[in-house]
């Protein structure tokens, strides 16, 4: 058994950020709520396949995988947990900001700010692409079946990383229709996943773009499959905080909080939050909201 304890930038709360957006429901994520631990099966770049096991720690988090790891791969591990939990995010202007409203008051205390992340962008838009125009139970099943067709087994056999995007680009549309049921999904997914197997698509390298959060959208809006409400999504996961994901969720919220229960646009859920600037992404993410939805 390797342990490794990563150090979080304070202040950090390990179960908010799992709990920050739906990704924890998503395999390969496995959340155990008795033992409050993360399990995430990971395929490193070596081929082999490892089941990180990620619990707080005093600092920030302990992470603990079966077997030795050489330094290469420790080394991976460590930068793929840091990214998953952005241990190293900086949100003190987030929670200066938030302050002065009573409805993120909270921000700061309960270390509010950070999104769950999967190691690889890829896999995260992938995800997102999920997500587009469904209900949350058909993207679990989708996302369930592609890990579960295309995915590479841990050694325990009871766990499956995510495909990597030669997996995808060895499949083919009909095999994504059939196996996985993505319906009108499958071109953009393989056509993703051999942009990237390519290299024609250097998709890892939004993580770190110096892009202005407008440009980096618009290469995100490039990707097929890839609308306003992913674009700003995925700027969401990539600690870029100027747009809303506006999806029917939000419609609805913004739609009781203000607006007794009357449709509304998106526009009504931007003129909300505008005030916010480049922080209306996580003021609308971690607002207390007074309805609890249905």
């Amino acid at each position: 058994m390797t342990k490794l304890t990563l150090p979080a930038r304070q202040p950090f709360n390990f179960k908010a950020v799992v709990n920050s957006h739906g990704w924890v429901q998503l395999a390969p994520f496995r959340f155990d709520e008795d033992h409050d631990a993360l399990f995430y099966a990971d395929r490193l770049a070596n081929g082999r396949v490892v089941e990180l096991c990620v619990r707080a720690a005093p600092s920030g988090v302990q992470v603990e995988v079966p077997g030795r790891l050489g330094k290469a791969e420790s080394r991976e591990v460590v930068d793929n947990v840091t990214w998953m939990f952005g241990l190293d995010q900086d949100l003190s202007a987030f929670h200066r900001a938030a302050r002065s409203e009573p409805r993120l008051r909270k921000a700061r205390r309960n270390a509010h700010g950070r999104v769950l992340r999967s190691p690889a962008f890829f896999e995260d838009v992938l995800k997102t692409i999920l997500t587009t125009n469904t209900l949350w139970a058909a993207t679990k099943r989708m996302n369930h079946n592609l890990v579960a067709s295309f995915g590479t087994a841990a050694p325990s056999g009871d766990a499956r990383a995510f495909p990597k995007p030669d997996q995808i680009a060895a499949s083919s549309q009909a095999a994504l229709r059939k196996k996985v049921r993505v319906g009108y999904r499958a071109p953009a997914i393989h056509e993703l996943g051999r942009r990237v197997a390519s290299g024609e698509l250097d998709i890892e390298s939004f993580k770190t773009s110096t892009l202005p959060t407008l440009e980096l959208r618009k290469e995100l809006l490039k990707i097929r499959g890839v609308g306003p409400y992913a674009a700003a999504n995925l700027l969401m996961i990539l600690g870029r905080s100027d747009f809303i994901p506006i999806d029917t969720y939000a419609l609805k919220m913004v739609s009781h909080e203000w607006h007794r229960g009357r449709k509304v646009t998106p526009k009504h859920v931007e003129k909300a939050f505008s005030k916010w600037g480049e922080f209306k992404g996580l003021a609308f993410w971690f607002w207390d909201w007074k309805y609890e939805g249905d």
